[in-house]
């Protein structure tokens, strides 16, 4: 039989915290490029995300259906789970000519980086993993 307290609250790591590098273009005083915090979130915290990116729309009938815009979820998630820098930084945010944490991001970083960015949120939170390879995971 197994051990039903391996899953009591206080014996689980509660959040994961990584170091990444999103950008070659933002370089510390030693010339080389300043790793990114990122941490895991809950699924209470991917909810909230979830449903402030969610709106409801008109479908046939007359009838409303809730529709999220993955652009939008996929922001907040990056914005809830970026440690470092901090990018509610009102100093942060000025000196980019924006406000709010969503608009600094992507005033921040190229396409490429930014996409970078929400792989490595996406990463880090476990929506990298299909079926297939949890199963192998079991398995093993």
């Amino acid at each position: 039989m197994s051990d039903l307290s391996l899953f009591f609250a206080e014996n689980v790591s509660s959040e994961l915290i990584e170091e990444v590098i999103i950008s070659n273009r933002f370089k510390g005083s030693n010339g080389e490029p300043m790793a990114w915090k990122i941490k895991s979130m809950t699924e209470e915290e991917n909810e909230q995300c979830r449903k402030a990116a969610t709106r409801k729309v008109k479908a046939k009938n007359g009838v409303y259906i809730p529709e999220t815009n993955q652009d939008e979820y996929a922001a907040k998630l990056a914005v809830l789970s970026i440690q470092y820098p901090n990018l509610k930084d009102a100093e942060l945010q000025k000196s980019y000519g924006v406000m709010g944490a969503e608009v600094l991001l992507r005033k921040m970083l190229l396409p490429g980086e930014y996409s970078t960015l929400i792989q490595n949120v996406m990463s880090i939170n476990g929506f990298n993993k299909d079926i297939g390879e949890l199963i192998d995971e079991v398995k093993n």
